[in-house]
């Protein structure tokens, strides 16, 4: 008799799409979630697991959180679909004041940014939310083209394949986009700034650009983290040539990396803000936040046909869950436990054993963390990272790989972890790059459950 599992992995090869799932012929990879809360999350064989993956960073909050949960469900009972840019509902309107406090009126306070409000259009996923980050800077400067950066990701939508950077994504549907994006370096050290803040300055003066858009971190791109001189660079940049600076904090907002959101950390605050992953916890729900007066200067008014919107824009139960979890992040403290947290986990991760022939190289900022494992002459240690991954879930922790090469292991784990969740997982990590010459699925030393 099969196994449950193997039946849904048997109904996924044949119902499903080929390229979405990717499925280990010996069974090792994936496993497949039955339920989850907290830090963890339990296979549909009982296996606990402590998820650093945080589900993508959506699950700041913690995975299910109770509050967050029950505010879904209660709005579930009362109004479960509005109608997006028709008929309204008071949650949408309530969230929109609610993200410009969080973001821009805060800023103003802090930072002494002109814009006092921000104001929101609200998608369904990050890469929406950037598409519409794109539309505004083009309806804002009358200009198409867009900055970007080696090893940006910001979906894969066709406006947002434009500036995503990695081939695998981009390669199959190059005739098919309109290429207004440019590329550019993303800075590793303060070195790195002269030359590329040239190389943006020219293409500033040959091509009708309209904004720069970035991520403070990159998450997908390998955990990337630039100087803290990068973002005002940016900011300084696109105020003498009228250009936009949009900050993609999809994955780096909502206290990831120890501030609310990343651009806090040098002080930059951008004409727009793309917001998405633990926005909600777990429900699709994203934003693009502007500034009051960008988006006022780009889109016109309604005349009872909006020019940019969606079946479920700002759908109630994402929003009630929306204010639910912002609500958790505060009141738990998250960004502030993030960032004590990140401090005690970045030194941990630079004492990590190296194998001969691999360096080792970590990158964290708060709670958003990667070691990149490359080989002494130079290659990438994408095999060693790999079967790193896949022995971590062996032993009950879920980890990601992440760069272009896969070679960078990321830990991005709900920001309610504890540092005997993290020392746990840190420690089976050592063991795994340690023993990583050797491991196949016979090697592995069983099952570990972390408390």
């Amino acid at each position: 008799m099969k196994k449950p599992v193997n039946e849904v992995f048997d109904l996924l090869r044949q119902y499903e799409s080929r390229n979405v799932t990717f499925i280990e012929p010996d069974g090792s990879w994936p496993i497949l979630w039955k339920r989850s809360r907290g830090v963890h999350v339990w296979d549909e064989m009982g296996r606990r697991y402590l998820d650093l993956t945080g589900a993508f960073g959506v699950a700041a909050a913690g995975h299910a959180n109770p509050r967050v949960v029950l505010a879904g469900q209660r709005q579930m009972g009362r109004l479960l679909h509005a109608m997006g840019d028709v008929h309204p509902h008071r949650l949408k309107a309530e969230l929109a004041r609610e993200l410009s406090r969080l973001t821009f009126e805060r800023w103003s306070e802090d930072f002494g940014a002109k814009t006092v409000t921000g104001k929101t259009i609200f998608c369904n996923s990050g890469f929406e939310a950037v598409e519409a980050a794109l539309k505004t800077a083009m309806l804002a400067t009358g200009r198409s083209g867009v900055i970007a950066f080696h090893g940006a990701y910001h979906g894969l939508g066709y406006g947002a394949l434009n500036v995503t950077h990695c081939s695998h994504f981009r390669g199959h549907f190059i005739e098919q986009l309109g290429g207004f994006g440019r590329f550019v370096p993303f800075p590793r050290t303060s070195e790195d700034l002269p030359p590329i803040e040239a190389q943006i300055k020219r293409l500033l003066r040959s091509k009708r650009i309209g904004a720069i858009l970035v991520e403070p971190v990159q998450g997908r791109g390998g955990v990337n983290i630039p100087p803290v001189e990068f973002l005002p660079m940016l900011r300084k940049i696109c105020d003498e040539a009228k250009a936009l600076l949009i900050v993609d904090e999809v994955f780096t907002g909502f206290g990831r990396t120890g501030k609310w959101f990343a651009c806090e950390h040098s002080g930059t605050t951008p004409d727009i803000a793309c917001l998405g992953k633990a926005l909600t916890g777990g429900f699709p729900l994203s934003a693009c936040v502007g500034a009051a007066e960008v988006m006022d200067q780009a889109w016109p008014k309604s005349t009872g046909e909006a020019i940019h919107t969606s079946t479920y824009l700002g759908h109630p139960v994402g929003c009630a869950m929306a204010l639910a979890q912002i609500k958790e992040i505060r009141r738990l403290k998250l960004p502030e436990h993030s960032a004590e947290l990140g401090r005690w986990l970045g030194d941990e991760l630079t004492q990590l054993p190296s194998r001969k022939g691999i360096r080792l190289e970590s990158r964290c900022l708060g709670l958003m963390a990667g070691v990149e494992l490359t080989t002494k002459t130079g290659g990438s240690g994408t095999i060693m990272s790999l079967k790193v991954v896949k022995e971590m879930l062996r032993k009950g922790i879920l980890v990601l790989p992440e760069g272009e090469h896969s070679n960078v292991i990321s830990l991005t784990p709900p920001l309610v972890v504890t540092r005997g969740q993290l020392a746990v997982a840190v420690k089976a990590l050592a063991e795994c790059l340690s023993n990583s010459a050797s491991l196949d699925r016979s090697g592995s030393k069983g099952w570990l459950d972390p408390q």
